[in-house]
């Protein structure tokens, strides 16, 4: 269903009334299309404290370069931060700069992990946190602003690019964490995608993926972004919606698998319709039963968190086990912003949306470990589907504005994010669960 109130307040009466009212008046995206795919503008490079990463050469190759008038993203260099007193650098970095960020563009502050024996240090960089989540709720005109932890600049670059790029139209207030760059960055028999120039390569090419519950909605948007990157897609969903699914395989290129993924034998059966192994394994497979807990029988409970959370821990354990997953590959799944803040008439579903991420933040370093995969999740808030085109009125306009972006998400948002992790470069990401839900304002 069409947002009517974006588009309202995009006309000059609507501007009107919604200033005098004190309303939201929410702008539209920038959203990533082979036609615009990056940001029209330069970046800025700024410096707070004494940094010692060279940044340069990655910044070079994110599609913006240096120039003159108003900066399409910010980078500001915060990992030189070690007490308060340098905190006012950052303050003195973006206070003059903030105001000429172009709509729709993107502050990415970087910060260092914290120091567990210097606690000065440990304060003023966890500080970076409580900033960058307030910045991105007042910066408005559909801005961002992202925190990054890391120590090394190349491992980050994957990371980097998605933040500065309209492809994280919908992603604000979130802080990353980038590990040391992962020594198994490519799967076995896949050619090494060049990262380094062309932001619109097929970085995915000759990688297979598998998406669950990819026959419509927000799987189908994951399967069609990944196709683009260049990946062989398996596009999995139950026996009902099979039609569907040979529909979006045909149309991409891939195969269609029919089947219920909690059944007994489903592990074994996407291990054997992948002979030759898988590089992504999507986990967008889910299904909600919303009753207040006290009106909820325990069929409700039960399915909901059979589909949501115990299918994915059943056939990720066994597709690790069998070695079906490759060496250098990436799981994905899909958490919801209701397993971290909460929602009424959603125990099942808030449950089983946390198991997704208590999955992810404890199997993510034994995964990399011992199988050279990495595990990460992405956290849906309001995205525009039918299921959410289907919520009474009073409550869909109020999930679309409760967010610093004051509008709801596309799937394509979701699945631009799946597509970053899922990249070849993004080895140095991993136990993280990214908040697609332009920074929510309950529980973000």
């Amino acid at each position: 269903m069409a947002d009517r109130y974006l588009r309202f307040t995009g006309t000059a009466p609507g501007r009107f009334l919604t200033r005098r009212l004190g309303l939201p008046q929410p702008e539209p995206l920038r959203r990533w299309s082979p036609e615009h795919p990056a940001l029209p503008g330069p970046l800025l490079h700024l410096t707070a404290g004494k940094s010692g990463l060279d940044l340069a050469p990655v910044l070079a190759r994110t599609g913006l370069s240096a120039g003159t008038g108003s900066p399409a993203a910010v980078v500001l260099d915060a990992t030189g931060v070690r007490d308060v007193g340098t905190l006012a650098e950052v303050h003195a970095a973006l206070h003059p700069v903030v105001r000429s960020v172009a709509g729709s563009g993107r502050v990415v502050v970087l910060g260092a992990p914290l120091d567990a024996d210097d606690h000065h240090q440990a304060a003023a960089q966890q500080a970076l946190e409580g900033f960058t989540r307030s910045l991105g709720k007042e910066i408005g005109r559909g801005r961002t602003v992202n925190l990054v932890r890391l120590t090394d600049p190349a491992a980050a670059e994957s990371t980097l690019r998605f933040l500065l790029s309209p492809k994280s139209a919908y992603v604000s207030g979130q802080v990353i964490e980038v590990g040391p760059a992962a020594p198994d960055a490519v799967a076995a028999g896949a050619a090494a995608p060049d990262v380094t120039v062309d932001p619109d390569r097929r970085p995915l090419a000759g990688r297979t993926a598998l998406v669950t519950g990819a026959a419509r909605g927000i799987g189908e948007a994951v399967a069609e972004t990944l196709a683009r990157d260049g990946a062989r897609v398996v596009v999995l969903d139950v026996p009902q919606a099979e039609a569907d699914a040979r529909r979006v395989a045909e149309r991409l290129g891939g195969t269609a698998l029919a089947l219920d993924i909690t059944a007994a034998d489903a592990g074994r059966r996407m291990a054997e319709a992948l002979p030759d192994g898988l590089d992504v394994l999507v986990h967008n497979a889910g299904v909600t039963r919303d009753r207040r807990l006290v009106n909820m029988p325990a069929e409700r409970w039960s399915s909901v968190l059979e589909v949501n959370l115990a299918s994915v821990l059943r056939s990720t354990d066994e597709l690790l086990a069998a070695g079906t997953l490759k060496r250098g590959g990436r799981i994905v799944a899909t958490a919801s912003i209701a397993g971290i803040a909460g929602n009424a008439g959603q125990t099942n579903y808030g449950a089983s949306k946390a198991g997704v991420v208590g999955l992810v933040r404890s199997l993510a370093p034994r995964a990399l470990a011992e199988h050279g995969v990495t595990v990460n999740a992405v956290a849906p808030g309001f995205i525009e589907t039918r299921m959410t085109a289907a919520v009474p009125l009073f409550i869909r306009e109020a999930g679309r504005r409760m967010n610093s972006l004051a509008q709801g998400g596309l799937p394509a948002d979701v699945a631009e994010a799946t597509a970053w992790l899922a990249h070849p470069a993004s080895g140095a990401v991993n136990g993280q669960v990214l908040r697609v839900c332009g920074q929510s304002l309950l529980g973000a």
